[in-house]
């Protein structure tokens, strides 16, 4: 799924929406021992039912092979932000804290900070099929204090979609594979002199995309600089000393290739990049209609294509190309992916813990996580269900994203993460804009680190 922004402050009308939302959940104290409550994201589409039609289906299958129990769906259905908000308040007090949530490993570490998760260790030691999970996936949920907080119900990966009729067009190879980022630069400088009515390159950028502006654009930008070592070492956080980096120059390189998109007009105009709705644009309008011709995007962009969908693009495969993103020179491994994902978590303050956590078993058997990975354009973190031919050949793409899996990078989500987050989409918005120059960008983020992270930088 696609990863998300950081959480907005919650207005009048949200904190309305909260109290509705908490009132509904009616967890904790005078709470049915036999029903498990069930909260998670519901989409604010009205086409997209995934989420629910699937969650349906495993509480049908939990409640008949347990006679007696039953299953409370709460789904919260509001924009990303608000959904963090949301839930934060439920997960406060044990009157309004439902038995599991749907946590994104982007904010994870934060309730885990503020206490509002249950460490599931005890349950995981006891579960065989979590062996069977890929260690990466398994560090998404893991805190500093190394306990385990919520179990994956999937990755993602991220690479460039191009279209093969402007390519065509432009032409540029059917079977384009990018070495270099000049390489990138150069086939959206190419496309926008042959197709001039077309937009050539889309990176997300600024502070209304949020985390889709720092994660699908900037780190898979950075974590392919020298900065990275060879995937040695994080660009962006020093585990060593436990600071964040400040000073580096793949951070400058990185701001200078969005600088190069919207200077160039290689990417979409600024008004349109800087629209918060520019995601549904490039994935219901954009690529469908013909419009762009490279997007720096991620594994799930299928699942609104799919029947149903309410965009649906059954063609998508036979007019899109994939290639993999690669590093700044080319330099080893060649290509760079960062993976993100939702994870199923307890609250600290269930009232049906041990319940909770026979529903995620029954979410989490193999037939179950590859009928969700498939319906969700999801990357398998399951070994099994990803060495399954019939999981790879179920949806075009999916070999293709798994494969990244080998070269992902997951963000370092530590509690200051949200706002190093902010600081990075606000030094992209400045040089988008060119209301600043690459070196202002960046030590203004430079400044902005040490007030995010209480002074806990580190010069590289």
């Amino acid at each position: 799924m696609p990863v998300r922004p950081t959480a907005a402050r919650p207005t009048a009308l949200l904190i309305a929406l909260v109290a509705v939302a908490a009132t509904a959940c009616g967890g904790g104290s005078g709470s049915d021992p036999d029903t498990v409550k069930v909260s998670f994201k519901q989409s604010t589409d009205n086409s997209i039912h995934v989420m629910d039609d699937y969650l349906a289906g495993i509480k049908k299958q939990f409640e008949k092979a347990n006679p007696g129990k039953k299953v409370e769906l709460v789904p919260i259905k509001a924009p990303d932000s608000e959904y963090y908000t949301k839930l934060q308040q439920m997960l406060r007090s044990p009157k309004t804290a439902p038995d599991l949530v749907y946590e994104d490993t982007f904010l994870i570490n934060s309730d885990i900070t503020s206490g509002y998760l249950k460490p599931l260790d005890p349950y995981l030691a006891k579960w065989p099929d979590w062996n069977r999970f890929l260690d990466t996936a398994k560090t998404a949920a893991k805190a500093e204090d190394g306990k385990t907080y919520g179990v994956p119900d999937g990755t993602d990966t991220r690479g460039l979609w191009f279209s093969k009729d402007i390519f065509q067009k432009a032409g540029l190879p059917a079977d384009w594979q990018p070495k270099t980022w000049d390489d990138v630069l150069g086939a959206a400088r190419t496309i926008k002199a042959e197709v001039p009515d077309v937009i050539p390159l889309n990176v997300y950028t600024g502070k209304p995309v949020g985390e889709a502006a720092t994660m699908q654009t900037f780190e898979m930008l950075l974590y392919g600089t020298d900065d990275a070592e060879n995937q040695s070492q994080d660009p962006l956080y020093d585990r060593t000393s436990k600071k964040w980096v400040a000073g580096s120059d793949g951070f400058k390189d990185s701001l200078a290739f969005v600088e190069t998109v919207y200077k160039e007009k290689l990417g979409p105009d600024i008004e349109d990049a800087l629209d918060p709705n520019v995601m549904t644009r490039v994935r219901g309008e954009w690529l469908p209609q013909g419009k762009l011709g490279i997007a720096l995007d991620g594994s799930w962009l299928p699942q609104d294509w799919l029947p149903g969908s309410g965009h649906e693009w059954p063609e998508w495969s036979d007019e899109l190309g994939l290639a993999a993103m690669p590093t700044q020179h080319g330099q080893a491994p060649g290509k760079v992916s960062m993976s993100g994902g939702w994870t199923w978590s307890i609250p600290d303050k269930a009232a049906n813990p041990d319940l909770a956590f026979e529903f995620v078993k029954t979410m989490q058997t193999k037939a179950n996580a590859q009928k969700w990975y498939i319906a969700n354009s999801g990357i398998a973190v399951r070994k099994d269900v990803a060495d399954d031919p019939a999981y790879a050949k179920a949806q075009p793409g999916t070999e293709f994203f798994t494969d990244l899996v080998a070269s992902t990078h997951y963000r370092p989500a530590y509690p200051a993460y949200p706002k190093v987050s902010t600081a990075i989409q606000e030094a992209m918005e400045g040089v988008t804009t060119g209301d600043m120059s690459v070196q202002e960008a960046a030590r203004a983020y430079d400044d902005e680190l040490e007030n995010a992270t209480d002074n806990q930088v580190v010069e590289r």
